[in-house]
């Protein structure tokens, strides 16, 4: 994006008119005021609120992007051209709440879009009907008709109902942030797995929603709808369209699931190959935009794709690496994570992020240069809790610390005990990083001193690869290795080897 959104003096896309600019926002402190008289303290979080309070539909400024457009794609992509984003503030802070709409403009503008306003309103819940209320969707419809937006972007995901009435009532399209992240997702995934996964987490999420999206889905009478044609079957007597596009979605969540299966037995098949060769797994988990990629190139050289973007690399990437006593890992970069993630997205890459949970050490990526790290760091735990990864070791590497406050960074080193600052670009601490990763690795179990033949040095080789040595010493006959191995290679090594002789 072109302008920063955290700049002290945030700046409108167009030209406001002063008469109607009736909700902007200037900070003194903690507290915030508003052009209408009224005052509102910052550390406000949940409760009754003014009548003036709620009635407000405040404007959110310097959210305007320049992107070029993005082509449309029937049912997998959405043409978001110039777009409103609208938010609605239940609990926390202002800042808190305006922070939430900054990353949803991000996401727009990920996903090709065209930022022209955003606003944000305060409630105690969203409204059951309309997200914001019949009186400020009618406000809202003012909004899209002055600035010719053709689409508004909610922050949160709406029910089918309120989905049906906003669009009623504001007469363009709306889409809700699990269908935005949904959207950017599609766009990204570049892999036979990633593509049936995100297409999966679509047709979940559509399925409750057809009533408002169905003639996006398909054509009456031989149309396509998630990759099924249609033909003989779709135009049986008192079928309506609705029904043909459930059965089609139906059938093709069905076919994907299978594929999704297949492809998950020949991942477990090399996690398993890898766990019986006793090489550890290290996972680089974290916040979308974090690092994770470059962290990766930094420790294995894998050359993925680096991008200053939200979600710029989907597909796992699973390299080796070699740590400084010479021992072999496997290191593999995970998908980005962000706040309210959407539950079709983390069940449809269940059987990829498998590879977090089964992993011997997380290394959590955490952006340092951001704002409010901490928020980044509860984010992405909520998640490795929802797939069962909350119990696997982890070092929290605060990256961008060439970039980072050093207050914010030495905040966290405090509040994180096991963490690390390092900076991916400069590959500053990556030496120390990768010494701690060593430190935290889980030991090869059995314990061995043996001398091995020369002529099986194939074996010593992957003793230096595989496991712990302490001592490697050529005597005459053949080479004496002292020290710790998986299972598998010590059965190898006893076939061959012998004990040491008694001096």
């Amino acid at each position: 994006m072109t302008d920063d959104f955290a700049g002290s003096e945030p700046k409108r896309a167009a030209t406001p008119d002063p008469a109607n600019d009736d909700a902007r926002a200037y900070s003194d402190g903690d507290t915030y005021f508003e052009d209408d008289g009224f005052e509102y303290n910052d550390d406000v979080t949940t409760g009754s609120l003014d009548r003036s309070d709620r009635a407000a539909l405040r404007r959110v400024n310097g959210l305007s992007t320049e992107l070029t457009d993005v082509t449309e794609v029937e049912y997998r992509q959405i043409r978001l051209e110039r777009v409103v984003l609208v938010g609605v503030w239940t609990e926390g802070t202002l800042h808190d709440a305006e922070r939430s709409i900054e990353e949803l403009a991000r996401l727009a503008e990920t996903a090709g879009s065209f930022v022209v306003d955003a606003v944000i309103q305060r409630r105690d819940r969203p409204d059951p009907a309309t997200y914001i209320g019949s009186g400020k969707a009618k406000e809202l419809r003012d909004i899209v008709v002055e600035t010719g937006a053709d689409t508004v972007i909610c922050d949160g995901e709406l029910s089918p109902g309120q989905l049906r009435q906003l669009e009623e009532t504001v007469k363009v399209k709306v889409v809700d942030r699990t269908w935005l992240i949904l959207d950017i997702f599609a766009q990204h995934a570049r892999s036979r797995e990633g593509k049936a996964q995100v297409s999966l987490a679509q047709m979940q999420y559509l399925l409750p929603r057809l009533r408002g999206w169905g003639e996006s889905l398909s054509r009456q009478a031989g149309g396509r709808a998630g990759g099924v044609g249609g033909g003989v079957g779709t135009r049986g007597p008192g079928e309506t369209k609705i029904e043909t596009d459930r059965r089609r979605i139906n059938a093709s969540m069905a076919r994907l699931r299978r594929e999704i299966k297949e492809m998950k037995t020949a991942r477990d098949t090399q996690r398993r190959d890898r766990k019986r060769h006793g090489v550890p797994s290290v996972v680089i988990a974290g916040y979308t935009n974090a690092g994770k990629s470059s962290l990766l190139n930094q420790i294995t050289g894998a050359g993925v794709l680096v991008d200053d973007s939200l979600f710029a690399t989907l597909d796992p990437t699973v390299r080796k690496a070699v740590m400084p006593s010479g021992r072999d890992v496997t290191v593999t970069d995970t998908v980005g994570f962000v706040r309210h993630l959407p539950h079709q997205l983390v069940e449809a890459f269940r059987s990829t992020l498998e590879e977090v949970a089964d992993a011997d050490l997380i290394v959590h990526v955490v952006d340092g240069s951001d704002e409010e790290p901490e928020g980044q760091l509860t984010a992405v735990r909520g998640v490795l809790a929802d797939i069962g990864a909350q119990h696997v070791p982890e070092i929290v590497v605060i990256n961008k610390a060439d970039a980072a406050d050093h207050e914010v960074v030495s905040r966290i080193l405090r509040r994180e005990p096991h963490s690390i600052a390092v900076s991916a670009r400069t590959g500053e601490g990556i030496d120390k990083l990768l010494a701690l990763i060593e430190s935290d690795l889980p030991h090869a179990p059995v314990q061995v001193d043996l001398v091995i033949p020369y002529d099986r040095g194939d074996l010593v080789a992957r003793a230096y690869r595989e496991g712990e040595l302490d001592v490697v010493e050529h005597i005459e006959a053949g080479t004496r290795l002292v020290g710790r191995v998986g299972e598998g290679l010590a059965r190898e090594l006893a076939l061959v080897g012998s004990a040491p002789e008694v001096r």
